[in-house]
């Protein structure tokens, strides 16, 4: 996987040099800067699942950035970061509806035959690598808490 994400990523930089897209390429070159930056860091070659982690923090972080410039009134650095947020989540797969992200939690709950709190961690440890990239993990986590802490009472 990560050969097509990564090479899709390659791809549609040289794309956006030849159209002269100076936005998207700038984005495209943070992107890959990222991945690079964690490769050399630890030196390795990220796989599919590692390379989603990378564009997950850059959404996370344009989020809050989002926030705080919203919240302090320049709306033009806001606009800025959205933009860029679009397309990091180009790269990203298509999120799970939440019926969908519920049907997984059932599933794994099942699965591990998880009935209170403490089985917490590891239906988490489960649904990690199911859902990455595909669903926001602090809602998973709070509806994953919340079915544990109904089937424990």
């Amino acid at each position: 996987m990560s050969g097509s994400v990564k090479q899709r990523i390659q791809d549609d930089m040289k794309a956006a040099m030849r159209a002269r897209e100076k936005v998207r390429l700038g984005v495209i070159r943070l992107i890959l800067a990222a991945i690079k930056q964690r490769e050399v860091d630890e030196r390795i070659e990220l796989d599919g699942t590692q390379v989603l982690l990378v564009l997950e923090k850059m959404v996370k972080q344009r989020r809050d950035s989002i926030g705080q410039f919203s919240d302090a009134g320049r709306q033009d650095l806001a606009d800025i970061e959205s933009a860029e947020l679009e397309i990091i989540r180009q790269y990203m797969p298509q999120p799970l509806s939440d019926a969908e992200v519920d049907a997984v939690i059932h599933e794994v709950i099942t699965a591990l035959g998880a009935s209170s709190a403490q089985d917490m961690g590891r239906v988490m440890a489960a649904l990690r690598p199911r859902l990455q990239g595909r669903a926001e993990m602090g809602p998973v986590s709070g509806k994953v808490k919340q079915r544990l802490l109904r089937a424990a009472s």
